[in-house]
C-alpha cells in the first residue's frame, strides 16, 4: 500500500459554532465562536448572539478575517471600560491559531464590580474556554472521484478509502460496485496506485469534480505532533 502524503502546515478556521460559559464573582460570561469568512458573515454572528441573550448586560466582539497582508481584525469593549474587554478576546483569538473565525463574549452582570484587571482576566478566560473546544478544519482541495469494481474487492476497497482518508459519498449496488468518493487532491496519487495494485490493473479511478476550498474538519490524527 502507498504510504498516504503527508499535508502540508494550512490554516486552521472552525468547523463549525462553539460555545463555554464561565462565572466570575457572580458574573456569567458567556463565549460563543464560530466560523466566519466575511465581515458581513462577523456581523451577522454578532447580532444572532445578541438577539438570543438579549437581557444582558454586554456583548463583546472580536474577530479575525483573512490572514496575511488582507486581515481584518477588529474588537470593540461595548460599554467596558477602555481595553478590558474587546482587546483581550481579540490577544487570544491572534493567539489561537484559528483564522477567519469571530467570537462574542456575553455578560450578565451579578452585581460585583470586578475591576479593570479582574474585566481583563475574566474576558480572557472565556475567551480560551470557547477557542479550547472550537472544532478546528481547514480548507483543503478535494476531488470527488467515481470507483467501480467487482463485489470480491469491496472491503479492501473500504479499507483503502479510509487509509487514504477519503469520504464515501455514495455506494451503490448493481452489476459491479461503485463508490463515489471525496478524496483530499493530496490523496489521489496514492490511492489510484492502491486501487490498481489491488485489482492488477483492472480497476482506477475517475475525477468527476474538484473544489479547491473544501472545508474538513482536523481529525485527531491528523494534528501536528500527534501518534
Amino acid at each position: 500500500m502507498a504510504k498516504p502524503i503527508e499535508p502540508k502546515a494550512k490554516v486552521i478556521i472552525p468547523a463549525r459554532a462553539a460555545r463555554a460559559e464561565i462565572e466570575v464573582e457572580r458574573s456569567r460570561f458567556i463565549a460563543c465562536a464560530g466560523p466566519a469568512f466575511s465581515i458581513e458573515e462577523a456581523r451577522s454572528f454578532i447580532a444572532s448572539v445578541k438577539q438570543e441573550f438579549s437581557d444582558a448586560s454586554h456583548h463583546v466582539p472580536a474577530f479575525v478575517i483573512g490572514r496575511g497582508q488582507s486581515v481584518t481584525l477588529h474588537c470593540t469593549d461595548d460599554g467596558e471600560p477602555s481595553g478590558t474587554a474587546g482587546r483581550p478576546v481579540l490577544v487570544v483569538l491572534q493567539g489561537s491559531g484559528f483564522s477567519d473565525t469571530v467570537v462574542v463574549v456575553t455578560r450578565y452582570f451579578g452585581g460585583i464590580k470586578l475591576g479593570t484587571g479582574g474585566l481583563v482576566k475574566a474576558y480572557t478566560q472565556a475567551a480560551q474556554a470557547v477557542l479550547s473546544i472550537l472544532p478546528r478544519a481547514q480548507k483543503v482541495s478535494t476531488l470527488t472521484i467515481l470507483v467501480a469494481f467487482e463485489y470480491a474487492f469491496f472491503e479492501r476497497m473500504r479499507q483503502l478509502a479510509e487509509a487514504h482518508r477519503a469520504k464515501i459519498l455514495e455506494q451503490t449496488f448493481e452489476t459491479d460496485v461503485t463508490l463515489t468518493l471525496q478524496i483530499r487532491e493530496e490523496e489521489y496519487e496514492g490511492f489510484q496506485l492502491d486501487v490498481k495494485n489491488l485489482t492488477r490493473g483492472s480497476v482506477a479511478a475517475i475525477i468527476v469534480e474538484k473544489d479547491p476550498e473544501t472545508i474538513m474538519e482536523i481529525e485527531l490524527d491528523d494534528e501536528p505532533g500527534q501518534a
